[in-house]
Protein backbone atom coordinates (compact mmCIF):
# COMPACT_ATOMS: atom_id res chain seq x y z
CA UNK A 1 0.00 0.00 0.00
CA UNK A 2 1.49 3.59 -0.91
CA UNK A 3 1.08 5.94 1.73
CA UNK A 4 2.24 8.94 0.08
CA UNK A 5 -0.20 11.75 1.27
CA UNK A 6 0.19 14.08 -2.40
CA UNK A 7 -3.37 16.11 -1.97
CA UNK A 8 -5.22 17.08 0.97
CA UNK A 9 -8.81 18.29 0.62
CA UNK A 10 -9.51 20.58 3.59
CA UNK A 11 -13.27 21.32 4.01
CA UNK A 12 -14.21 25.03 4.85
CA UNK A 13 -17.59 26.08 5.54
CA UNK A 14 -17.03 29.25 7.04
CA UNK A 15 -17.72 28.13 10.54
CA UNK A 16 -15.48 28.87 13.65
CA UNK A 17 -13.62 25.90 12.61
CA UNK A 18 -12.41 26.47 9.26
CA UNK A 19 -8.75 28.13 10.69
CA UNK A 20 -8.05 25.05 12.40
CA UNK A 21 -8.81 23.12 9.41
CA UNK A 22 -6.84 24.60 7.77
CA UNK A 23 -4.12 24.81 10.47
CA UNK A 24 -4.15 20.87 10.89
CA UNK A 25 -3.98 20.56 6.74
CA UNK A 26 -0.76 22.86 6.74
CA UNK A 27 0.54 20.81 9.73
CA UNK A 28 0.22 17.18 8.19
CA UNK A 29 1.79 18.29 4.86
CA UNK A 30 4.78 20.07 6.33
CA UNK A 31 7.95 19.14 5.09
CA UNK A 32 6.66 17.54 1.95
CA UNK A 33 5.59 19.07 -1.55
CA UNK A 34 1.61 18.06 -0.69
CA UNK A 35 -0.95 19.84 -2.45
CA UNK A 36 -3.55 21.15 -0.08
CA UNK A 37 -7.44 21.78 -2.12
CA UNK A 38 -9.81 24.39 0.07
CA UNK A 39 -12.86 23.29 -0.77
CA UNK A 40 -16.36 24.85 -0.18
CA UNK A 41 -19.87 23.92 -0.82
CA UNK A 42 -22.53 25.72 -1.62
CA UNK A 43 -24.94 23.77 -0.24
CA UNK A 44 -28.24 23.04 -2.55
CA UNK A 45 -30.51 23.61 0.00
CA UNK A 46 -29.54 27.72 -0.12
CA UNK A 47 -29.76 27.30 -3.54
CA UNK A 48 -33.33 26.30 -2.97
CA UNK A 49 -34.08 28.84 -0.25
CA UNK A 50 -33.20 31.57 -2.93
CA UNK A 51 -35.12 29.85 -5.53
CA UNK A 52 -38.00 30.08 -3.81
CA UNK A 53 -37.99 33.38 -2.55
CA UNK A 54 -37.39 34.57 -6.20
CA UNK A 55 -40.75 32.47 -7.70
CA UNK A 56 -42.47 34.15 -4.86
CA UNK A 57 -41.60 37.41 -5.92
CA UNK A 58 -41.32 37.09 -9.54
CA UNK A 59 -41.39 40.32 -10.70
CA UNK A 60 -39.22 41.98 -8.08
CA UNK A 61 -36.18 40.13 -8.25
CA UNK A 62 -36.15 38.81 -12.40
CA UNK A 63 -34.43 42.14 -13.56
CA UNK A 64 -32.39 41.96 -10.91
CA UNK A 65 -30.90 38.62 -9.97
CA UNK A 66 -31.70 35.03 -11.18
CA UNK A 67 -30.32 31.76 -9.88
CA UNK A 68 -27.24 31.57 -11.91
CA UNK A 69 -26.17 34.98 -10.65
CA UNK A 70 -27.15 34.28 -7.15
CA UNK A 71 -24.40 30.99 -7.53
CA UNK A 72 -21.82 33.26 -10.00
CA UNK A 73 -21.80 35.68 -6.77
CA UNK A 74 -21.85 33.41 -4.17
CA UNK A 75 -18.76 31.76 -5.56
CA UNK A 76 -16.78 34.99 -6.31
CA UNK A 77 -17.94 36.08 -2.42
CA UNK A 78 -16.54 33.02 -0.87
CA UNK A 79 -13.46 32.41 -3.19
CA UNK A 80 -12.31 36.03 -2.00
CA UNK A 81 -13.10 35.36 1.57
CA UNK A 82 -11.02 31.93 1.38
CA UNK A 83 -8.31 34.04 -0.34
CA UNK A 84 -8.67 36.37 2.33
CA UNK A 85 -8.10 33.58 5.35
CA UNK A 86 -5.50 32.10 3.09
CA UNK A 87 -3.38 35.50 3.15
CA UNK A 88 -3.60 36.16 6.50
CA UNK A 89 -3.11 33.19 8.08
CA UNK A 90 -1.14 30.91 5.49
CA UNK A 91 0.00 33.31 3.63
CA UNK A 92 3.27 31.34 3.75
CA UNK A 93 1.41 27.80 2.16
CA UNK A 94 -0.51 29.88 0.09
CA UNK A 95 1.19 28.11 -3.16
CA UNK A 96 0.70 24.92 -2.35
CA UNK A 97 -2.99 25.85 -2.00
CA UNK A 98 -5.59 25.72 -4.26
CA UNK A 99 -9.44 26.85 -4.10
CA UNK A 100 -12.25 25.36 -5.57
CA UNK A 101 -15.86 26.08 -5.14
CA UNK A 102 -18.90 23.28 -5.77
CA UNK A 103 -22.46 23.74 -5.56
CA UNK A 104 -24.99 20.40 -3.97
CA UNK A 105 -25.48 18.20 -1.01
CA UNK A 106 -21.76 18.75 0.73
CA UNK A 107 -21.21 15.28 1.38
CA UNK A 108 -22.16 14.09 -2.11
CA UNK A 109 -19.57 16.97 -3.59
CA UNK A 110 -17.04 16.15 -1.01
CA UNK A 111 -16.82 11.90 -1.77
CA UNK A 112 -17.10 13.63 -5.59
CA UNK A 113 -14.00 15.86 -4.99
CA UNK A 114 -12.21 12.88 -3.82
CA UNK A 115 -12.40 10.76 -6.94
CA UNK A 116 -12.19 13.76 -9.22
CA UNK A 117 -9.33 15.40 -7.72
CA UNK A 118 -7.38 12.03 -6.40
CA UNK A 119 -7.29 13.00 -3.12
CA UNK A 120 -5.33 11.48 -0.61
CA UNK A 121 -6.24 12.60 2.62
CA UNK A 122 -9.55 14.82 3.87
CA UNK A 123 -9.22 17.27 6.86
CA UNK A 124 -12.93 18.13 7.88
CA UNK A 125 -14.42 19.75 11.75
CA UNK A 126 -17.42 17.61 12.73
CA UNK A 127 -19.16 20.40 13.64
CA UNK A 128 -20.30 23.17 10.93
CA UNK A 129 -22.26 25.64 10.71
CA UNK A 130 -25.87 24.11 11.74
CA UNK A 131 -26.22 22.04 14.29
CA UNK A 132 -30.26 21.72 13.83
CA UNK A 133 -29.58 20.19 10.20
CA UNK A 134 -27.17 17.25 12.08
CA UNK A 135 -30.08 16.38 14.26
CA UNK A 136 -32.33 16.12 10.95
CA UNK A 137 -30.45 14.78 8.78
CA UNK A 138 -27.49 13.49 10.08
CA UNK A 139 -23.89 15.60 9.86
CA UNK A 140 -22.19 15.61 6.30
CA UNK A 141 -18.86 14.97 8.59
CA UNK A 142 -20.24 11.66 9.62
CA UNK A 143 -21.74 10.49 6.16
CA UNK A 144 -17.80 11.46 4.97
CA UNK A 145 -16.78 9.73 7.60
CA UNK A 146 -18.62 6.34 6.77
CA UNK A 147 -18.05 6.47 3.04
CA UNK A 148 -14.60 8.09 2.11
CA UNK A 149 -12.34 5.99 0.43
CA UNK A 150 -9.48 7.79 1.73
CA UNK A 151 -8.59 8.54 5.72
CA UNK A 152 -10.73 11.35 7.05
CA UNK A 153 -9.71 13.52 9.68
CA UNK A 154 -11.65 15.26 12.34
CA UNK A 155 -10.60 18.26 13.64
CA UNK A 156 -11.74 19.47 16.99
CA UNK A 157 -11.65 21.82 19.59
CA UNK A 158 -9.75 20.08 22.69
CA UNK A 159 -11.08 22.22 25.39
CA UNK A 160 -15.26 21.88 23.52
CA UNK A 161 -14.37 18.36 23.92
CA UNK A 162 -13.11 17.92 26.95
CA UNK A 163 -14.43 15.07 28.76
CA UNK A 164 -15.75 15.41 32.48
CA UNK A 165 -14.05 13.32 35.29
Amino acid sequence: MNQNIRKILACVDFSQYSPMVLEYAVALSQGTDTQILVFNVINQRDIAGAEMVFSYYPGSFTNVINTDDYIRDLKNERSEKLKQMIKDGFFDQKSRMEIKIDVGIPFECILKAIETEHIDLVVMANKGRSNISRVLFGSAAEKVFRHSPVPVVSVRERAKFKREK
